[in-house]
């Protein structure tokens, strides 16, 4: 089974997108969205030293991708206001990744496969590293649940429960690398971030819990993922942003339902007072 290019690129796709649900959430809450746009910019440059190194792609960008990650939460609040530090993280990082690249000789890259990903060249050794990662950051979402809710939403009330903000904060930091590097197949390092904002956004609208939007949030993602690889195969479209156009499309549509539902409901409470 494994064999058919198009279902290890469908499983691939779910592999990043639920994996991406629930860290989406968080970010959607933190309004971390730049945050996880910085770090993934920050995997081209991974992908520069990877080459040079002669290591798998994976662990380059997961180092590369971390360390941005960490640099850009120790800096915050010493001086620089976090939009304009992401903002010279993300393109600097971004701009060092692509001139790195073209200092490499005697290697031949699809740079447009790292940008907007190659899911469609997705191996048997590929899908599981994406699987391996995926199981560990839902893994550790799960098992960190409560600490990172609280941490979420009253850091404060999350010391006074026994948690360390900081600490969760690094999880967090931890997970968003990990998808960012298993996810540079799929939908390349320019769409990694849409791939963890739109479900979550979507969802949210629909969701009167967390747990509940975080799941709502999965099967968003993997029903875009889905339909998205179908669009491409059919329309003969680059797979990465088809799958992003697709959620953006379920993104538009959901809040225009939800908009129409809300807007039903003060209408007939409206009529039942009158």
């Amino acid at each position: 089974m494994l064999d058919d290019f198009m279902v290890r690129a469908a499983l691939a796709s779910l592999g990043v997108a639920i994996a991406a649900a629930p860290l989406g959430c968080f970010i959607v809450w933190r309004r971390m969205a730049y945050f996880g746009d910085a770090t993934a910019h920050a995997a081209v440059l991974g992908v520069a030293l990877s080459l040079t190194l002669s290591l798998p792609i994976f662990p380059g960008v997961l180092v590369v991708s971390l360390i941005m990650a960490i640099t850009v939460s120790a800096l915050s609040g010493k001086g620089f206001a976090m939009d304009t530090l992401l903002g010279v993280m993300a393109h600097s990082s971004l701009a060092i990744g692509l001139v790195a690249v073209s200092f490499l000789s005697g290697i031949r890259i699809d740079l447009m496969a790292y940008l907007f990903g190659d899911i469609l060249a997705v191996g048997k050794t590929d899908l599981a590293v994406i699987w391996i990662g995926s199981a560990a950051v839902v893994a550790l979402i799960t098992v960190r649940w409560s600490g990172l809710l609280l941490s979420t939403l009253n850091p404060d009330l999350a010391h006074a429960s026994g948690f360390n903000p900081k600490r969760e904060q690094m999880i967090l930091t931890i997970a968003l690398a990990t998808v960012v590097a298993v996810a540079i197949k799929v939908v390349g390092v320019l769409l990694i971030a849409a791939m963890l904002i739109v479900p979550a956004a979507t969802a949210r609208s629909f969701s009167r819990t967390p747990e509940v939007m975080a799941v709502i949030a999965g099967i968003i993602g993997c029903f875009a993922s889905l339909s998205g690889l179908r669009a491409a195969f059919v329309f003969d479209t680059p797979t990465g942003p088809t799958i992003v156009c697709t959620a953006a499309l379920m993104f538009l549509v959901g809040n225009i339902l939800w908009r129409s539902m809300a807007s039903l409901v003060i209408k007939k409470g409206e009529a039942n007072g009158a």
